[in-house]
């Protein structure tokens, strides 16, 4: 009997305090719209009510961890092959006369492409050794301070993302301007059909996107 009841009265004290761990921090509670965005664009969610309560289990945290490492690979993959894809087109020129990406418009973009691509391998690349090499325990910590520490958190999953697009976006501008200045009607309605394509399906990622925030709040 003795030992049943300092049972019971250790689960009656760890209980509560159990609860307390997984209730989400004072810190975590007001969040400015902009935080609200990361954690859309980093987690899904508009808070981080969810992923606070996947930082309670080992289980949960390794799904966490692997997804975002997914999503930071797959980044480092787009940004090597755009970082390679702008590295031929600034360094050599055009094979063929009546496309001409050496000039000033297109060459320019293609290098910031170079230079954004070559930020996004760096920060994805930054990032993912921090996740490969986090624990949830420190993440807890780190989240609880609030402030900078939650923007740096979130920023850590965006901002390679942010880059890559960014050059992804300035590399399709470049070919655009070169193939719309061509002088060869065939390369212009190549162009026009590939312009097309590329706005419909950034129309249907912002849809889905808007959509998805809309449906998270």
């Amino acid at each position: 009997m003795p030992s049943l009841r300092s049972t019971q009265s250790y689960d009656a004290t760890a209980d509560p305090r159990a609860l307390a761990e997984e209730q989400l921090p004072e810190a975590l509670h007001c969040t400015s719209l902009s935080t609200r965005v990361l954690c859309f664009l980093a987690l899904g969610r508009l808070d981080l009510e969810d992923h606070w309560k996947s930082l309670q289990s080992e289980q949960a945290f390794e799904t966490v961890r692997t997804r975002l490492c997914s999503i930071l690979t797959s980044t480092i993959t787009t940004a090597g092959v755009i970082l390679a894809m702008s590295g031929v087109f600034v360094t050599t020129g055009s094979p063929v006369s009546y496309f001409d990406y050496t000039s000033p418009a297109p060459h320019c973009l293609l290098f910031i492409s170079l230079i954004l691509a070559m930020i996004a391998l760096l920060t994805s690349g930054s990032s993912m050794i921090r996740w490969l090499h986090t624990d949830r325990h420190w993440i807890q910590e780190q989240l609880k301070l609030g402030g900078y520490f939650v923007l740096s958190y979130l920023l850590s999953v965006v901002t390679p993302m942010f880059f890559v697009a960014c050059s992804l976006h300035c590399f399709v501008f470049a070919m655009l301007i070169a193939g719309f200045s061509s002088q060869n009607m065939i390369c212009r309605v190549v162009t026009a059909v590939w312009m097309i394509t590329y706005v419909v399906n950034i129309g249907t990622i912002l849809m889905e996107t808007r959509w998805k925030y809309a449906q998270s709040r």
